[in-house]
């Protein structure tokens, strides 16, 4: 099946720079050479089929109630890290939300890490995602981010990176267990004799958590709150409420009496403790953000504030997803925690700085630019693969609003094998695993590897293209190979 299958320069994750295969993945390349390329093709196409059938559908950004539903392309060869390895990456995940965390709760309260000039307070208050109303509120458990989907990324040397960090409201986790239920039912083989951590209890962890939120009560009322079907996740929102067994609700379902949520129901008012918002800050509250705003709750953020609701994420997380606020992250681990981080950010230039900005000028060419508010492969450029034309208009967007850029070496992220017009090719991953933070943390095993299904491309985003693959964390034989867990308990 490999005989044709030539790994790029960098870390490719099936075989060594030498197009050797690793090892470690022994066990699974055979199984996919007994499989064949033909059956894993017309698989492929069946899987296809089975995620349109379950709804696993998504809209790309500003299609509205125009826009026609899409599967998210599913690539049927699996991703796999050895457990080992996972559990640095978990200890790395947790540290850097942690910080992060306490970064939320002091720049909307004491604002020590401005008084000591860690951050610049201009670059705080000039986000997108800041939200002064937020100042002098204390959340449930004194906890910001309980629902984090942060993305990493391997070098071309295999070294692992967070690339960006995703507080308001991570998508994606549908996929992720859906890809999982795909692969057992169209390629069994695959797991046969063999284990892989389970990941079908992440709902579970997730309604857990969000009931921890509300400590007032011994039995919370959870509801996740969508914008509407006409939203690009709203498979997932409905995924999720069903996965839950909570009520999936839009603001009109939702009255706010006497600094309590209500939610609308046959038999009258019932009251509402946890919000799971899938909604932006700016449309959560007409009475304290957009005024204009018809998919949230008036009186929300009073019930917030007087103790008697909890929304997970709470508002005003999204300063901390600003990629230029990201660039601080290490010094916030140093400063609140004493800690060096376990897992680095890419390198990353400000554009705000002169220093900074005349660096990327010089080498718009060879750099990935990025808005800092921008998110699903927009707003971006990546030097090497632009023409000349638009090298020079992010060049004028820089100069006229240096704030709103950032700049990051052009890495070759590491490729896994893919199926690409039938063939095998080694395209670009990223990964996004899910943290849940209630009274602890909880990481999912794994978690949604996306995959640049376009050949050569570097975007890994559904909106531009991008597909996603099963991640399996699998144990460690003491000859180095990896251990896979029986399909029964994955």
């Amino acid at each position: 099946m490999f005989t044709d299958y030539k790994p790029h320069r960098g870390y490719d994750e099936y075989f060594s720079a030498a197009d050797e295969p690793r090892r470690a993945l022994s066990p699974l390349l055979s199984s996919l050479g007994q499989l064949g390329l033909e059956e894993l093709n017309r698989n492929h196409v069946a899987a296809g089929m089975l995620l349109k059938r379950l709804g696993a559908t998504f809209r790309l950004n500003g299609s509205g109630n125009r826009g026609v539903e899409r599967i998210l392309p599913f690539d049927p060869l699996p991703r796999l890290i050895a457990s080992g390895e996972w559990l640095t990456l978990e200890r790395g995940l947790v540290q850097r939300l942690e910080a992060i965390d306490h970064f939320l709760a002091d720049v909307y309260g004491d604002q020590l890490i401005l008084r000591d000039g860690i951050v610049a307070r201009e670059d705080l208050e000039t986000s997108q995602g800041w939200r002064p109303q937020m100042q002098g509120f204390k959340p449930p458990l004194n906890k910001w981010c309980h629902i984090s989907g942060l993305d990493l990324i391997r070098d071309g040397q295999g070294t692992w990176r967070v690339l960006e960090d995703n507080l308001r409201c991570p998508s994606g986790v549908a996929y992720f267990l859906e890809n999982r239920r795909v692969m057992k039912r169209m390629f069994p083989s695959l797991f046969s004799g063999r284990t892989v951590q389970p990941i079908d209890d992440y709902p579970s962890h997730l309604l857990q958590s969000l009931r921890e939120l509300a400590p007032w009560t011994e039995r919370p009322t959870v509801v996740l709150l969508t914008p509407g079907v006409f939203n690009s996740a709203y498979f997932e929102h409905s995924y999720l409420a069903q996965q839950m067994g909570i009520q999936l609700v839009e603001g009109r379902d939702l009255v706010c009496q006497d600094d309590r949520v209500w939610m609308r129901s046959t038999g009258g008012l019932e009251p509402v403790d946890v919000i799971y918002r899938r909604i932006d800050d700016d449309f959560l509250d007409p009475a304290v953000f957009r005024p204009d705003s018809m998919l949230g709750v008036r009186g929300l953020m009073q019930a917030y504030s007087a103790g008697r609701v909890a929304i997970a994420n709470a508002p005003g997380t999204g300063v901390a997803d600003d990629k230029l606020i990201y660039a601080y992250v290490p010094e916030m681990i140093q400063y609140y925690l004493g800690e060096e981080p376990i897992i680095d950010n890419v390198p990353t230039y400000l554009c705000s700085r002169d220093k900074d900005r005349a660096y990327v000028l010089e080498h718009l060419s060879q750099l990935v630019v990025k808005a800092v508010a921008e998110a699903g492969g927009y707003g971006m450029m990546i030097g090497p693969h632009a023409g000349q034309e638009e090298i020079d208009d992010f060049a004028k967007r820089i100069e006229a609003n240096p704030r709103n850029y950032i700049a990051q070496p052009t890495l070759e992220l590491s490729t896994v094998p893919s199926l690409s017009e039938g063939e095998l090719f080694p395209c670009h991953v990223d990964l996004r695993p899910y943290v849940l933070r209630g009274k602890g943390a909880w990481v999912s095993p794994g978690g949604l590897t996306r995959v640049a299904l376009r050949r050569g491309s570097l975007v890994v985003n559904s909106s531009q293209g991008g597909g996603c693959k099963d991640t399996w964390i699998v144990s460690e034989r003491g000859n180095g190979q990896l251990q896979l867990q029986g399909s029964s308990s994955c």
